[in-house]
């Protein structure tokens, strides 16, 4: 009898062992912290990424550093690294709230994926079936740069929705789209994302939209305002300002708690403080700007592809949902073939611009640059990983083949270049199954 019940306790133990490992179940679970080993990292190597980030803070490449690394399912790495607050020696916490700038791109991608399984929509939709407003899109044909003067030329097809998710749309930045566009833009008051006056998102994208393109809608990449007309797109058909959307259909069905275009009162005293280079390159200091303060001003446009202020913890749940393949702790925002199609190249043999690749161009799916390393790349990160960041400093990516998701976060207004792909690296150096 006693020998029975022995076999019985082991065979219960052997089930939960599978059980633990099996893929079914750590996608459905929240993520929570595991002993680096278990999950087929060395502790001691992971422990590079404090020394990489210590050593950049003592150069004054950067205050401090914020990052998590997760594999299926299980924190083995989340620490902050030196200061929020380099002047007074205030020490950078876990939970600080960062400005994620070009993060919340994936977030807008995944709600247009959303209204897409809705039925309301269709990738290949015109955006004017929508948004009036964008029909009968035109070119640039002529500019003169005494008086930024133009004239135009139609299009030769209309915007899609899917141009707008590729940034293949004709629409720039402010500052990327060449001479000729640039001035209109600047003429036009187009803002860049992160807004420096009072606007509401529809009046912002209505003047985008009596603007013409700089290229032809599908014929290139060119990095831009497009997500915020999705966002746009989000508002109208829903019937939901952006922020409510975004609260009610992705943040609070994950338990994200931490993520907004316009922080809450209770919580401003948890955003990071934002450094930039001295104009000398000697170390860091507190960014100056009118801007700096946007998530803290509730009544600015709700900028899609880059207003939203979240903490790492906070993303590291978006971007676990989407390496879960639409799931989170038994919450299925998204359908498998719907986060399939959106970490899929979707530009064809166009370039896009890489955060990962020092060596070549990349690929892009729906709000997401999609990673194919050549052998002149020095990185050591997966085929078919996909990710991207912001402009002040934070980087994420999501690494199918590995089950494993990263996020760093700097808040720094400048050049880290060299710092991202060392980061990447290390992570990897860190893998050992």
């Amino acid at each position: 009898m006693k020998k029975l019940i022995l076999l019985l306790i082991l065979g219960v133990l052997v089930i939960s062992c599978k059980t633990e490992e099996d893929p079914y179940v750590w996608r459905t679970r929240a993520l929570r912290p595991a002993r680096p080993e278990t999950q087929g990292f060395s502790e001691e190597k992971l422990m590079e990424i404090d020394q990489l980030f210590q050593s950049n803070i003592d150069q004054g490449n950067i205050a401090g550093a914020t990052a998590l690394v997760a594999r299926r399912g299980k924190i083995v790495y989340y620490k902050s690294t030196g200061y929020d607050d380099l002047e007074n020696r205030t020490a950078l916490k876990k939970d600080a709230i960062f400005r994620i700038a070009s993060q919340s791109k994936g977030v807008c991608s995944v709600a247009i994926m959303i209204l897409y399984e809705e039925g309301q929509i269709k990738l290949s939709d015109p955006i004017s079936m929508h948004l009036p407003e964008f029909g009968y899109p035109e070119l640039i044909d002529k500019f003169n740069p005494e008086d930024s003067s133009y004239t135009t030329r139609p299009a030769k097809r209309e915007i899609t929705i899917q141009d707008l998710l590729t940034h293949t749309s004709g629409y720039s930045y402010p500052g990327n789209g060449g001479d000729a566009g640039n001035a209109i833009y600047a003429k036009a008051h187009i803002m860049n994302g992160v807004p420096s006056k009072t606007a509401t998102l529809k009046d912002e994208m209505q003047k985008i939209a009596r603007l013409p393109l700089i290229h032809e809608p599908g014929e290139k990449f060119t990095y831009g305002l497009s997500t915020d007309i999705l966002g746009y797109l989000i508002e109208e058909l829903s019937g939901q300002s952006l922020e409510d959307f975004f609260m009610i259909r992705i943040f609070e069905p994950l338990g994200i708690q931490d993520t907004y275009f316009h922080l809450p009162a209770s919580k401003h005293h948890r955003l990071m403080n934002l450094y930039q280079d001295k104009p000398q390159g000697e170390a860091v200091i507190k960014a100056i700007g009118p801007y700096l303060d946007y998530p803290k001003n509730k009544d600015l446009y709700c900028s899609a592809g880059g207003g939203l202020s979240s903490t790492t913890l906070d993303y590291a749940i978006f971007i676990q949902m989407l390496l879960n393949q639409g799931e989170y702790n038994g919450t299925r925002i998204l359908k498998p073939e719907s986060v399939e199609l959106m970490r899929t190249n979707h530009i064809g043999d166009l370039g896009a611009g890489s955060l990962f690749l020092p060596a070549s161009p990349d690929k892009f799916g729906f709000g997401f640059e999609v990673i194919y390393p050549s052998p002149e790349d020095s990185t050591l990160i997966s085929e078919g990983a996909y990710g991207w960041g912001g402009a002040f400093g934070s980087l994420y990516w999501i690494d199918p083949q590995k089950e494993m998701i990263v996020q760093l976060t700097i808040q720094k207004a400048g050049e880290y270049a060299e710092l991202r792909h060392e980061f990447v690296n290390t992570v990897y150096r860190a893998m050992e199954n």
